[in-house]
């Protein structure tokens, strides 16, 4: 029986995963989180098998949930799930060391898949993200700009290129309008880069938005 934690802040999208595990006899959901800081007081308390850790969480970026806790339990394995696109975050989340990355708008036989396989030891990637990651490969030197980019600068800039306002990002992000823009500034210095626009425009160029 796999031993399975749900880190999720929306509590809908937690009961609907719980709904769809509950239909095989091999897993069950122990334990729900609704933040960062629980699932590492939980994963810290008790042994699991799979983690399933969204990547926006309220009190912080899932990637840095997912940092913390491969540094304390680096062989437990995890699986993201994201509503952005896999081009966005999947090849930054996989780099950091997570075990699979999936969109929340993947079919539920997918997620089911995915468990079985990263409690085995082994890695979950959809053919989508396989050939992404391919492609990735091939014109790394036209990425080394945004590879060098903090996740949270990272995010800041996709999200900036999405046509997001400063605003709306902090409270999106649960951060200060002051740290977002300290963010944006410092994704722009390490660019090159001067304005929103030319985010926007280099986001578009390498497939980020």
């Amino acid at each position: 029986m796999l031993k399975i934690l749900i880190a999720d802040d929306h509590a809908i999208v937690r009961k609907g995963l719980k709904q769809i595990l509950s239909n095989n006899p091999d897993m069950t959901v122990a334990g729900e989180a609704s933040g960062g800081a629980q699932a590492l007081d939980m994963i810290r308390e008790g042994e699991w098998d799979v983690v399933l850790l969204d990547i926006s969480m309220p009190d912080g970026n899932g990637l840095d949930t997912l940092k913390q806790i491969k540094k304390e339990k680096p062989d437990l394995p995890i699986l993201m799930l994201s509503i952005y696109p896999e081009e966005q975050y999947a090849i930054r989340t996989i780099k950091a060391g997570v075990s699979g990355y999936l969109t929340k708008d993947s079919a539920p036989e997918q997620l089911v898949e995915a468990i079985r396989k990263v409690a085995r030891g082994g890695k979950y990637i959809s053919a989508s993200l396989s050939e992404k990651m391919a492609e990735y490969l091939e014109k790394k030197s036209e990425c080394e700009l945004h590879e060098n980019l903090s996740d949270r600068e990272y995010q800041v800039m996709v999200m900036i290129a999405a046509g997001k306002t400063v605003s709306q990002i902090a409270e999106e992000m649960c951060l200060s309008v002051k740290t977002i823009s300290t963010n944006r500034s410092r994704a722009l210095a390490k660019m090159g880069m001067e304005n929103n626009s030319q985010f926007t425009h280099y986001a578009v160029k390498q497939g980020l938005v």
